[in-house]
């Protein structure tokens, strides 16, 4: 008989980044949460939407981006795996770095633990690496935890926000 693993189950807190910069983009975040429950992942809070502009080429599409806060039993790898699946459901191909897409979710933070690993032809890192500089969601997950810090840099959201640039404060706006 195998011996149960003291953290097999243990229930895991994620934030999720989510975004959309084709088609019926609101469409496709709601899309991408509803896949995110059928997977047996219940999602405790998620954000407002909120448009920015695509980065690093303006000429794209406007973007539209959420955050969600996660509860599931599933580890890094296994939840990273289930998120690949569902871009791929939603229509995501593979194409240029920073390029229009239907769907991306990142994993923006995990137990507010300190992650690399490679997995299959991916690098995983948590929390995200470039996160700190990001409007779209730093104003998100602010609205959904005023406390969080960066596990990394030992910041409080309140502060990274504040070392965003002034485009950067009026470069996003709550969608209708």
């Amino acid at each position: 008989m195998k011996k149960q693993d003291i953290l097999e189950n243990q229930v895991n807190f994620v934030y999720l980044a989510l975004g959309s910069n084709l088609g019926d983009k609101k469409n496709n975040l709601n899309k991408s949460i509803d896949l995110i429950q059928e997977e047996g992942i219940f999602i405790k809070k998620r954000s407002k939407f909120y448009i920015t502009k695509s980065w690093p080429n303006e000429n794209f599409p406007n973007f539209i981006n959420s955050i969600i806060l996660v509860k599931t039993k599933l580890n890094i790898a296994e939840l990273f795996l289930k998120i690949k699946k569902i871009e791929k459901k939603l229509g995501r191909t593979k194409s240029k770095r920073n390029h229009p897409r239907i769907c991306d979710i990142d994993i923006i933070d995990f137990n507010g633990e300190i992650i690399h690993r490679k997995i299959g032809n991916y690098k995983l890192n948590t929390p995200h690496k470039r996160m700190h500089n990001r409007n779209f969601v730093l104003f998100p997950l602010f609205e959904l935890d005023k406390d969080w810090v960066h596990p990394k840099l030992n910041k409080n959201i309140v502060i990274l926000m504040s070392n965003l640039t002034s485009d950067q404060l009026l470069g996003i706006k709550i969608a209708q």
